[in-house]
């Protein structure tokens, strides 16, 4: 059995998901094949993720695409590009309806061993505070860390959550579509070519 079909067959959080306000069945989103040029790491699928099987299949998915300056085509193809967010499957929403944050069962069963697999990638998108924690050990919020993106590039760009909920945060930070994007979207193309 490949580590990706471990991973799709996961049922560790049974108990965890039936206790959510969601009440729903572990469904491990897994995007990511062989050696890819660009990983995206992030938190955890959200509830339209959890249905369509797909990662980013959402809002949030169309803004994250359009930093990147990528299509569909380009972005959900694995010989090319890794999807591994810090939990596989969709957490659930707690009693007020809010998102619940990833599981860490599931960094500490599966993240040594993804990452051990996919090798040394050439460029890594650490998108949202509970990736940034991990993979950066920043102790800092998000608005530090992706201020500090210089100190990380070219090899890894840290990024806000491309949710709706920080438009209000992108509109105060101008740098991040003056500066940021068009580093990240050039070394995406050096790359991905």
């Amino acid at each position: 059995m490949s580590l990706r079909q471990e991973i799709e067959g996961c049922r560790i959080c049974v108990g965890r998901f039936a206790a959510t306000a969601t009440g729903h069945e572990p469904r491990p989103v897994v995007w990511f094949e062989g050696k890819p040029r660009l990983l995206i790491v992030g938190q955890a699928p959200g509830a339209r993720v959890y249905e369509s099987g797909r990662p980013f299949t959402d809002p949030s998915g169309d803004r994250l695409r359009d930093w990147m300056g990528v299509d569909e085509a380009v972005f959900y193809d694995t010989s090319r590009m890794a999807i591994v967010p810090m939990a596989f499957c969709f957490p659930g929403y707690n009693a007020a309806g809010s998102d619940l944050p990833p599981p860490p069962i599931c960094a500490k069963t599966w993240r040594g061993r993804v990452m051990g697999a996919l090798g040394d990638v050439p460029l890594t998108l650490v998108v949202g505070g509970y990736a940034q924690k991990w993979h950066l050990g920043t102790k800092a919020g998000v608005t530090v860390t992706v201020e500090g993106w210089r100190d990380h590039a070219p090899k890894v760009f840290p990024l806000p959550h491309p949710s709706w909920r920080n438009t209000a945060w992108l509109k105060k930070k101008p740098w991040f579509e003056a500066e940021l994007l068009p580093a990240l979207q050039t070394r995406i193309k050096e790359v991905l070519t």
